[in-house]
């Protein structure tokens, strides 16, 4: 969604979004992570995510081929929702890598991905989690240290549009949750992101990746993005020589679950299973964070927090959130309160979500 106000700059963001997708169409850009083939092997794995993950794919599918070199890769990354619907619209997949879990849901409600998904890998399938950051133009001149400094008079802020994007609903839920003491007290959060919406949202790209494009091309003063996109961010800037943006992750932020499936319809179901438990591994956790990610497992999330120089006060999660939102909605789920992911989306995104109402009203 695009402010009329801001049309003009619809073409920048078109620019951006069409290198990005000759860059990606570009020859051996998912076939050759760092110079790496993927793609020979016996076996096929088709791996279907959502824009930002692919800095960790690049890390673990080489480490996975070095004792599995029997199983070849095909990747595809786009906007979480986008890439949900096509699966589930019989898009070839074998293995789904979603930004929120409503998106495997919805792969779910469409027969292809077994109804307890969830418990087929630990920590309800999350191999890796990053967080809600803020990013910042070098030196940061607007002076942007929390929350509320978002809604400074001419301060401009890039983020996705939910509609689309996983990116955007995580996005939105980190200050949400600080505003609203973990939903307590919604109208606070509401009351925030609707002038965030309103004021301060310049653009609202399809995806994360097309959102930190149009930072890095000079959109806005602030971008809302995952503590990965920012890490990569400032490696794409200091590659290239330019002034290194900076980042902080706010004193409350929010943990962001990036769950992974594999599709019934897998033309190698052993191979795909067995990629996907590699994920879960010690060595794979333990390498992933060099792609600005960081590991599921808490134990090792905590070995290599020094990776990474922001660390929150409060960190907020799903399930904390749910557990608010979901009261008193026991009546119409058949005698259960709705939790986690589904309570959130009701509340927030859903067809009656009071963020997603929001956005079709301008922030009004």
């Amino acid at each position: 969604m695009i402010r009329p106000s801001l049309r003009g700059r619809a073409v920048s963001i078109v620019a951006v979004a069409l290198t990005v997708l000759l860059t990606a169409c570009g020859g051996g850009s998912t076939d050759d992570p760092h110079g790496v083939d993927i793609s020979s092997g016996d076996k096929r794995v088709n791996l279907v995510a959502f824009a930002a993950p692919k800095p960790a794919f690049d890390v673990a599918i080489p480490l996975f081929r070095e004792t599995n070199p029997d199983v070849g890769f095909s990747q595809s990354y786009g906007a979480s929702g986008d890439q949900s619907r096509k699966v589930a619209r019989h898009v070839p997949a074998d293995v789904v890598n979603m930004s929120v879990a409503p998106d495997v849901t919805r792969i779910v409600k469409a027969g292809l991905i077994d109804k307890d998904w969830e418990k087929a890998y630990p920590r309800r399938s999350v191999p890796f989690t990053s967080l809600v950051a803020v990013v910042v133009r070098p030196g940061n001149p607007k002076g942007i240290h929390d929350w509320a400094d978002l809604l400074k008079p001419g301060v401009e802020v890039v983020t996705p549009n939910p509609a689309s994007s996983g990116s955007a609903k995580w996005n939105l839920l980190a200050p949400y949750a600080a505003l609203s003491n973990g939903g307590q007290e919604p109208e606070k959060g509401l009351a925030f992101v609707k002038e965030l919406i309103r004021d301060h949202t310049t653009v609202s790209p399809g995806s994360g990746r097309d959102a930190t494009s149009a930072f890095e091309s000079g959109q806005g003063d602030v971008l809302l993005s995952y503590e990965s996109e920012a890490v990569l961010l400032q490696r794409q800037s200091e590659k290239e020589g330019k002034p290194r943006p900076e980042y902080f992750i706010p004193p409350q932020s929010f943990r962001i679950d990036l769950p992974v499936a594999v599709v019934n319809t897998a033309q190698s179901p052993e191979a795909a299973k067995r990629f996907v438990g590699f994920l879960f591994s010690p060595e794979a956790q333990r390498a992933i964070p060099r792609s600005g990610f960081r590991a599921g497992d808490p134990a090792i999330a905590a070995e290599t927090a020094h990776q990474f120089p922001a660390q929150p006060q409060r960190l907020w999660t799903v399930d904390e959130l749910g557990a608010v939102l979901g009261k008193g909605t026991a009546a119409k789920n058949n005698g259960k309160d709705l939790t986690g992911w589904p309570a959130v989306d009701a509340a927030l995104f859903g067809d009656k979500g009071t963020i997603a109402a929001a956005y079709k009203n301008g922030g009004k």
